[in-house]
């Protein structure tokens, strides 16, 4: 037996009132009496009507919809980022539509054009970079742009993003301030602007120190990963004493390294840097130093964006980590 999905139709006919009145009664600020939008919704509560808020946004342009378009959301970083965008959406009032996607450019303008294609009002993109043409079109559609952790600047679009350059720059300090003489630095094959800021910072303020990095970079940005570079980096005649690991994960992964294959103690033998401050670096089998990126702030920023004045002008909003002291560095 097929079911019939309940209407404004019936709500109204139920409520003896006009399909009119219905329709102001769900509107926020529409002007309504207090008796009919009564009657209207206990109507609604009778019946288990739902507003069809996709039906009314093909009208108003207002579905309420924002595509979240990311890669590898299954990492901690991701997972806790977008937990907090999806809270705070939900908070301003909009609906998350979460597409996954690889790190290419090519997969995020099919993912636009998907949003597009649902009326998305707006897009928040964690991975990959749209090219110009695109981010028109989007704007053409009415659409609100937010790139997170990207390099570039889009005509219309936000773009939030940490001062990357500088958290390499701290963590080499940090590392020299414990005494490390042999710096490394250890990052994936990803390449995303965030990660090579983090190494160039670091790579420069070894030169102005006068001192030579040691890079070891491959695989994915991941646990395993970063067992594998441990190995490597722990078996060179010239062992480095600190690591900055460009996330958490690698770091997790080098520490284990260091100990279970070579019987290191951390932060005796070596003193290991994380980045992004996921749950498992407070864990007390890691104790890891490491940079808290600021998630709440990231999507405050972002989802402030989407109600703000358009225009066709780039804006950035530039964040700053902070170092979370714990037990995998020597005390300075």
């Amino acid at each position: 037996m097929t079911r019939h999905q309940v209407s404004a139709k019936d709500v109204a006919e139920l409520a003896g009132v006009s399909r009119t009145a219905v329709s102001r009664a769900f509107t926020p600020g529409a002007s309504v009496s207090p008796e009919t939008r009564a009657k209207v919704f206990s109507a609604a509560e009778q019946l288990g009507y739902q507003v069809n808020n996709l039906a009314r946004g093909l009208l108003t342009s207002k579905t309420g919809l924002v595509a979240l378009i990311v890669a590898e959301m299954q990492t901690p970083y991701r997972a806790s980022l977008l937990a907090a965008l999806s809270d705070q959406l939900q908070s301003a009032g909009y609906v998350g539509l979460l597409i996954n996607t690889d790190r290419s450019d090519s997969s995020v303008a099919h993912a636009l054009r998907k949003a597009i294609s649902y009326r998305t009002e707006a897009a928040i993109v964690l991975s990959g970079m749209p090219d110009t043409s695109l981010a028109e079109t989007c704007l053409r559609n009415g659409m609100r742009l937010v790139l997170i952790n990207r390099d570039e600047e889009r005509p219309g679009a936000l773009r939030v993003r940490l001062d990357d350059e500088m958290t390499g720059r701290q963590a080499f300090s940090a590392l020299a301030a414990a005494g490390c003489k042999r710096p490394a630095f250890a990052s994936s094959k990803a390449g995303t602007p965030s990660l090579e800021g983090r190494c160039k910072g670091f790579r420069d303020a070894a030169a102005e120190a006068g001192c030579e990095v040691i890079e070891e970079a491959s695989g994915m940005t991941s646990y395993q990963t970063g067992l594998d570079i441990g190995t490597r980096l722990l078996t060179r005649p010239d062992r480095p004493d600190g690591i900055f690991c460009a996330t958490d994960l690698l770091a997790c992964g080098v520490m284990d390294s260091a100990r279970r294959r070579f019987n290191l103690r951390v932060p005796d033998d070596i003193s290991i840097i994380g980045f992004d401050d996921i749950e498992q670096a407070s864990w007390e089998s890691y104790k890891l130093t490491t940079f808290r990126q600021p998630v709440d702030d990231i999507a405050k920023a972002a989802i402030g964006f989407l109600a703000e004045r358009r225009d066709d002008m780039p804006h950035t909003i530039t964040l700053n980590s902070r170092l979370v002291w714990r037990g995998s560095i020597k005390d300075s």
